[in-house]
């Protein structure tokens, strides 16, 4: 009897369960917070992700509001970015599609102890209770699109409940954002290019669009990807008129350094003059009305930089606009290095998502990364930097090599060994031509002698120059017009080159690129 009375039991379980499915499958996206352990000066804590849906999850976003003076020290199995007392965390990048009724966890450590749990959770922007089945975001309207001869802008309407949205280029993903505007740069002119878009939210991808054609224009663009600006400092180096060197040189573009922190995630010229009202928005206007134009470098080898200070992708993409909103840019340098930058991998994903963003709300605007390299390529720094970009779809336009300070005895060389190293890294991480890859790079030298008393004569950047027109590289800059000054014996100053020129010989001879 007993023996028949479980096996009433049992089937009638297993007819529940098949009555309940349904139901659970039905449940929605929920993630669950648990204290695993406390031990006074800290605690674990881990968060269970579960999609009780009938659709694989692309992707999903946990933002867990702490209480006053509790902060996370170490987290794993997830990316983590902090503003606040907020801390999000994303799927890692190995990570795949969560399966229906899969589940994934992720956990942190935190402090101090005693911790009296979370003041809010939010699973992809909702509750983190979830509550219903998540309906796939239907296809977005209205694409369309514009082009230079190297990029395509497009823009399309919003598609109801989409959260970001996908754009294939020839039935190809190349991208994402998370507005309704994305640039497709590289391209090949006078060429065709077929494009879609879909929506996508926490249940999956949409719908695509019908197709859209967009061909480049011939030829190149007049201020496309190719930009002679030598770096012109005015916080240094008895900074000359821009004028002066315009009129004497031809030169139209200069890179304007450098743009650090005043304080936090606040943006202004050496950290201390301010974006406006300053010598360096005075030299703006001047290069303007002489018919010229700037890119702002925004970083360098020291002070205290933007990088480290905004602490998530959003504030520092908002530190940049800010500079760009001050002058309606057309391009950005972000010059890349030392260890608190260059070496530290969570700002280099930091500025390049940061970069990202900057694109996506600035459709045509020019990216661009500088940053020093081997006599044979990038180090390991920037093979790091070259890969995060693609993985994370920064999008950057100009990957820009410092060929100097590396003990040379043949600058020329060196400088066409390293760009060759990174064309190859470039053609392996993004499957560019070589065209391609040299149409994404920049060459940024130093004048005269640099810092390890290497040499670098008129002659030898005519030679450099030459070499960059002729391969069709993007940007070619040195450091500095200050310093493009004849000082024979001078060492290296702020404001000569400590060789035998005349005034704005380098200058001249970059504005011939």
């Amino acid at each position: 009897m007993k023996r028949i009375s479980m096996a009433i039991a049992a089937i009638t379980a297993v007819v529940l369960a098949l009555l309940v499915a349904p139901a659970a499958n039905a449940a929605g996206v929920s993630a669950t917070f648990t204290k695993v352990s406390d031990w006074g000066s800290g605690f674990e804590g881990k968060v269970t992700v579960l999609n009780d849906t009938t659709s694989s999850l692309s992707t999903w976003s946990v933002a867990l509001d702490f209480p006053s003076g509790y902060t996370i020290s170490s987290s794993w199995d997830a990316t983590r970015s902090t503003s606040g007392q907020t801390h999000t965390f994303t799927p890692p990048s190995w990570a795949g599609p969560l399966a229906p009724g899969a589940s994934v966890t992720f956990g942190f450590n935190g402090s101090p102890g005693n911790f009296p749990g979370l003041a809010a959770c939010r699973l992809n922007g909702g509750s983190c209770s979830g509550g219903g089945p998540v309906t796939l975001p239907g296809a977005p309207s209205g694409l369309s699109g514009t082009s230079t001869a190297s990029t395509v802008s497009l823009s399309w309407s919003a598609a109801s409940g989409a959260a970001s949205y996908n754009i294939y280029r020839n039935g190809s993903k190349v991208g994402t954002s998370s507005g309704t505007a994305y640039t497709d740069s590289g391209l090949t002119a006078s060429t065709s290019y077929s494009y879609q878009v879909s929506g996508q939210n926490s249940a999956g991808e949409g719908a695509k669009t019908g197709s859209v054609s967009v061909t480049t224009k011939a030829g190149t663009d007049p201020v496309g990807s190719r930009r002679a600006a030598p770096y012109l400092y005015m916080g240094w180096g008895d900074p000359p008129s821009p004028q002066t060197v315009m009129s004497a040189t031809g030169i139209k573009w200069f890179t304007m350094a450098f743009i650090l922190s005043s304080g936090g995630c606040n943006p202004a010229w050496d950290g201390a003059r301010p974006l406006q009202g300053s010598a360096d928005a005075t030299a703006i206007s001047q290069i303007r009305a002489a018919g010229g134009d700037i890119i702002p470098s925004i970083g360098g080898w020291s002070g205290n930089k933007l990088g480290p200070n905004c602490s998530t992708p959003e504030a520092l993409a908002g530190a940049y606009q800010q500079v760009i909103n001050a002058y309606g840019l057309k391009a950005i340098d972000i010059d890349i290095e030392n260890s608190d930058e260059f070496e530290n991998e969570a700002v280099q994903d930091r500025i390049l998502n940061a970069l990202k963003i900057v694109k996506q709300n600035n459709p045509g605007i020019q990216t661009i990364l500088t940053f020093g390299t081997s006599t044979t390529g990038p180090n390991y720094y920037g093979n790091r930097l070259i890969e995060r970009s693609q993985a994370l779809g920064a999008n950057i336009d100009v990957f820009t090599l410092m060929p100097f300070d590396f003990g040379s005895s043949n600058i020329y060389n060196d400088t066409v060994g390293a760009s060759t190293g990174l064309n190859n890294k470039l053609k392996a991480v993004f499957g560019w031509t070589t065209a391609q890859a040299y149409a994404h790079q920049g060459i940024s030298g130093m004048n005269g002698l640099s810092d390890q008393q290497e040499m670098t004569t008129t002659a030898t950047w005519q030679n450099i120059t030459n070499w960059a027109k002729s391969n069709g590289l993007a940007r070619l800059a040195f450091w500095s017009v200050n310093r493009d000054r004849g000082c024979a014996g001078g060492g290296v100053v702020s404001n000569c080159s400590g060789i035998a020129q005349g005034n704005w010989d380098f200058t001249r001879i970059t504005a011939g690129f």
